[in-house]
């Protein structure tokens, strides 16, 4: 790993690293002949071995090449997750055809909009989005084969597509794509305009994987564990549960619930875990939950055993020595407490275990370091193939998104945005010529978007979204995501919150109580409330959250505390009116949505 230069103003991962194969399918076909009858996939009592699951593959490739899929076409792809995407998905790279995932959530719009966009003659389906998908079809002249892998609304089933040529020559079929061709398609969200694809190739993948193999031992087959949970049309379940496993070889569980994910890490005990900061959240103040419903002793015992681990991590990222009693009263508490709470995550055999895609309150990292699970932070994008920026496992700068990784460059533009070079950046957007000018300059290098400070050591931090500061009346430049990571810390109470004041003469929070921590709170309080609607109108509930905005307020310059805030009375689900299906805040939609809730804190 190369140090930065020029005044921390620049940092590079080195040389890159070369890749081992032309295209993922050569990289899977020699997975599989690797591991063979190891298990590749499983959910429940389904399981396939990698033999197994080339031999589908291959079936697969032969059906779709039977309805005139070859190089560069498209294939759109809605599906929960489940087993069958996987094959789907690698049996047209296999051709060198170019899948790309539909999220869940879409509307008939949306899907409309992103298959014309590709130009898919082949859509894949399963009968849950038929309805949905039937409507965006009206729209549509591009589709000519709709393929239902669980019903018969399609023009064929998968069933029968597998049948077609279940001797399909897949080695043949392997060579016609090289690193230059497209792999995939990710489409943005589209939350601030029409959604963007992503075009990313073979190459981009192959540099992520050869940089991130030169950070991290990965062991493989049954050693090597990851969850499939995340939706598929997300970079990072993309590349950390789908891409990474089939060319490294690590056993892929599907959780078919993403809300269930907290209670599948035990069964799994995964070696590589990837979750969006409000996952982690979530584990923490389940955690303290329980902690704090303890017998008064034991509770105690609990807080002071954490208290002291927080300390010694502190100490630890401070580069100060650890003194020998704080040592060993944490080496008690772990033996005592610690471990134990890691076998019951089901995060006792962690290899590396990151979180991403949004900025992770550093109290929330501090907490699982002092209980023994090493979350680092990582940054990236679409556009940069997932990770670029990655804390190793036994180099973890809390607060920062780590160094660049083997192959990428980064710099600083005088105003501070991020800009990155490397084999991982997409070739553009497809059919936006312009938006690509405009990403990408003629040296190669892309703009992020992302205001970031470079230290010494060649870490990223990265300060928030360049488009969603806070600029308020008197021209003050905020981050809001500075602000939110503050009042969530505060308190476990609060679950979602958005800071808001651009153009404003001071700041206010739109705060959404945590679902899972707010009623064990309440109980504890004595509170017979139903629900967190009916406890965000609770005058000792808001008393409660108004302490911990005052606490979060002493952390903050005077121009940044949160003036006044309101309590909304509904949950925010991933997909929904205000997150994400990766659980990043819609902002636009949010302040439109709740525009008279935020005029009345200004009036």
């Amino acid at each position: 790993m190369e140090a930065t230069t020029s005044a921390e103003r620049e940092s590079s991962g080195g040389p890159a690293v070369e890749p081992k194969y032309d295209n993922l399918a050569k990289a899977f076909q020699a997975t599989a002949d690797r591991l063979g009858d190891e298990t590749a996939i499983r959910m429940g009592d389904y399981a396939i071995s990698w033999a197994d699951l080339r031999k589908r593959v291959a079936a697969i490739a032969g059906g779709l090449a039977d309805l005139g899929v070859g190089k560069g076409d498209t294939v759109a792809i809605m599906l929960n997750n489940r087993p069958e995407f996987i094959p789907i998905d690698m049996a047209a790279v296999t051709l060198g055809a170019i899948p790309f995932s539909i999220y869940q959530t879409s509307s008939p719009e949306q899907i409309e909009y992103v298959i014309s966009d590709a130009a898919a003659k082949v859509v894949v389906i399963e009968e849950a989005f038929a309805p949905v998908f039937a409507k965006a079809k009206e729209s549509l002249s591009s589709v000519e084969h709709v393929v239902s892998i669980d019903g018969d609304s399609g023009t064929t089933t998968l069933k029968d597509l597998e049948s077609v040529d279940p001797d399909f020559d897949d080695v043949a079929a392997t060579g016609v794509a090289g690193l230059d061709d497209e792999l995939t398609l990710i489409y943005t969200s589209g939350t601030t305009g029409p959604p963007k694809g992503v075009q990313l190739t073979h190459r981009n993948l192959m540099g992520l994987v050869g940089g991130l193999d030169d950070l991290i031992a990965t062991p493989d087959g049954s050693m090597g564990r990851v969850i499939s949970w995340l939706p598929a049309a997300h970079i990072a379940e993309r590349g950390a549960n789908y891409y990474l496993p089939m060319i490294e070889g690590l056993e892929i569980t599907i959780c078919p619930d993403p809300r269930q994910i907290i209670a599948v890490l035990p069964d799994v005990r995964p070696t590589f875990f990837f979750a969006v900061p409000r996952i982690w959240e979530k584990l923490k103040a389940g955690l303290e939950a329980q902690l704090s419903s303890l017998p008064e002793e034991q509770a105690a015992m609990a807080a002071k055993g954490v208290e002291a681990a927080i300390t010694k991590v502190r100490l630890e990222q401070a580069g100060e020595d650890v003194p020998e009693e704080l040592a060993a009263a944490v080496a008690k508490a772990d033996e005592a407490l610690f471990a134990g709470l890691r076998v019951k995550l089901g995060l006792d055999q962690i290899v590396s275990v990151n979180v991403g895609a949004a900025p992770t309150p550093v109290e929330v990292l501090e907490f699982f370091h002092a209980i023994g699970i090493p979350v680092g932070e990582l940054w990236g994008m679409s556009e940069t193939c997932g990770a670029s920026t990655i804390n190793p496992p036994d180099k973890i700068k809390l607060g920062s998104v780590g160094p660049p990784v083997p192959g990428i460059d980064l710099r600083l533009a005088d105003d501070g945005e991020v800009q990155i070079k490397g084999p991982m950046i997409m070739t553009g957007y497809r059919n936006m010529p312009d938006k690509t000018a405009e990403t990408i300059d003629e040296d190669g290098w892309l703009s992020t978007g992302d205001i970031g400070e470079i230290d010494s050591d060649g870490y990223l931090k990265i300060v928030d979204r360049k488009k969603e500061l806070i600029i308020n009346a008197a021209g003050k430049n905020m981050s809001p995501a500075g602000i939110e990571s503050k009042l969530k810390t505060a308190s476990p109470l609060i679950g979602q919150c958005v800071a808001i004041g651009d153009a404003r003469s001071y700041n206010v929070a739109l705060i959404v109580l945590d679902p899972e921590y707010a009623p064990v709170w309440a109980k504890q309080q004595g509170i017979e409330a139903d629900g967190i609607a009916a406890l965000a109108e609770n005058e000792q509930v808001l008393a409660a959250v108004q302490e911990a905005v005052d606490t979060a307020n002493e952390r903050m310059s005077r121009v940044e505390q949160i003036k006044k805030f309101t309590l909304v009375p509904d949950e925010w689900m991933p997909g929904g009116d205000e997150l994400t299906p990766t659980m990043k805040l819609k902002r636009k939609p949010i302040g439109e949505k709740y525009s008279d809730e935020i005029e009345a804190l200004y009036a």
